[in-house]
């Protein structure tokens, strides 16, 4: 399987690991400077509707020493009490992800084909984690992450602020060792997100033109399927 075929792995794999939890209490260790950043991302958070924006996701297999990448425009919005997301990935295949009402939806065009994936019992656990650096509050990822600042640096112009995250939950480390986000601390949102993986592989996640609380039509969030689309869910 080529690895740009694995964005949907990567979906897969949390529905499957996350358990829920009853929320862990903060580490005393943040400073201040990671403290502003907390507090601009749970501003963010509390006033977050929509956000759109390019990505271009990297994606690093150690034991070939490859690196395949996508690229397109992801969009969030809050729906509810749900956060809604759609990967419109246009490179190198065209393929959309959509991720509502608890379940990952993968349309693949080139076959007419949507792979769906429930995420269960995990589906709050799973969408904190979909939404770090998104909507997603600073403070919250502290019940489920050890939050370290790594300082400042320089990401398309803006001195964004380095947080190392390290899951809590042994099971979320098995599928990553430890997450690294990149926050404007100006808007409290991610500008890249680097996710580490126990093999030595990783995604690097750079997001540009990032539009903030603007208007997304509804269209964006459904799948562009044809009467002949074949559905299809996946058991285990």
């Amino acid at each position: 399987m080529k690895r740009n075929q694995l964005f949907p792995r990567w979906f897969v794999g949390l529905t499957l690991v996350l358990a829920a939890g009853s929320a862990q209490p903060a580490h005393g260790q943040s400073n201040a400077a990671l403290e502003h950043v907390l507090d601009q991302m749970d501003t963010t958070a509390k006033n977050f509707r929509t956000t759109e924006a390019s990505f271009v996701w990297d994606q690093y297999q150690k034991v070939v020493d490859e690196t395949d990448t996508q690229k397109g425009k992801v969009y969030f919005r809050r729906a509810g009490n749900e956060t809604q997301m759609v990967a419109d990935i246009a490179e190198p295949d065209k393929k959309f992800v959509l991720f509502a009402g608890g379940k990952v939806q993968v349309y693949q065009p080139k076959i007419d084909q949507v792979t769906a994936y429930n995420a269960g019992k995990n589906r709050g656990d799973f969408e904190s984690f979909l939404v770090l650096g998104f909507g997603g509050g600073g403070h919250d990822m502290l019940k489920s992450f050890d939050v370290k600042y790594l300082g400042t640096e320089k990401v398309d112009g803006v001195d964004a602020a380095k947080l190392d995250l390290v899951p809590k939950s042994p099971k979320v480390h098995n599928v990553f060792e430890h997450i690294v986000l990149w926050i404007d601390p100006a808007r409290g949102i991610s500008l890249w997100q680097q996710l580490f993986e126990p093999s030595g592989d990783y995604r690097l996640a750079k997001y540009t033109d990032i539009q903030l609380n603007q208007r997304i039509s509804d269209d964006v969030f459904k799948l562009k399927t044809t009467s002949k689309t074949k559905f299809v869910a996946p058991q285990g």
